[in-house]
């Protein structure tokens, strides 16, 4: 794996826009609220900011709402649109973390207009990459009790009695998203979309590629040796 440069001192004091990009299973969500709290920057994700918008009744959020409720996809500038709205929040006025969105170069390519717009960017693009075999282990291995939500690993974080939910007995399930085949079938989907996304900014020198097979804080340290020295207080 190769590492771009750290963020140079004239940039030192621009907004921290980071996208983290990651397929299903590689740790992006863990690495993303773990960023968050040792940046004290906000973790944008996609998912969350539409349920969000539509909860507060948001005119974004009424839009996506009039999309979702057809069956259709919420148009690009529709989500752009969400995203300004949360970076232009005082929460935001040191950066963010892209969770989720841009997933296509087309995507890529209107979001960086629109931050360019604004005099602004995304600075880093932090990539965690996860063979497809491993990335199947860990999400195939997910296992949920029906009747309290407990969720466990069948690798990681086992029941004592194998099947069985350790609170009250009952026999857990699979979601079937989490099947095997599922999982193969959705990063067959999913990966090539994204592998585009990091070929588009590659050419910034902006892209850091990292082994998300090293442990959860090695994985951190990498992210936080790239951004964290110049961001923190």
């Amino acid at each position: 794996m190769t590492a771009s440069a750290p963020l140079e001192p004239d940039v030192a004091d621009e907004r921290l826009i980071l996208l983290l990009v990651g397929a299903v299973g590689a740790g992006k969500g863990t690495q993303a609220s773990i960023l968050s709290r040792e940046l004290g920057i906000p973790h944008l994700a996609s998912g969350n900011l539409f349920r969000a918008a539509m909860a507060a009744g948001t005119p974004l959020g009424e839009e996506a709402r009039g999309y979702m409720e057809r069956g259709e996809l919420v148009p690009d500038e529709t989500t752009i649109g969400m995203f300004m709205e949360e970076l232009a929040r005082p929460g935001a006025a040191r950066g963010a973390i892209l969770d989720g969105f841009p997933r296509t170069v087309g995507q890529s390519t209107a979001l960086d207009e629109t931050l360019a717009a604004q005099g602004e960017r995304i600075r880093r693009v932090i990539s965690i990459e996860v063979p497809t075999e491993e990335l199947v282990r860990r999400v195939a291995g997910r296992w949920v009790c029906p009747q309290c939500g407990t969720p466990y690993h069948a690798i990681t974080d086992p029941p004592r009695t194998a099947g069985v939910c350790n609170k009250d007995g009952a026999q857990l399930r699979q979601r079937d998203d989490d099947r095997p085949e599922v999982v193969r079938a959705r990063l067959e989907r999913q990966v090539p979309p994204m592998l585009q996304v990091v070929d588009h900014y590659e050419g910034s020198g902006i892209v850091d590629h990292l082994d998300g097979t090293q442990p959860i804080d090695a994985v951190t340290a990498s992210i936080l040796s790239r951004v964290g020295a110049r961001i923190r207080s």
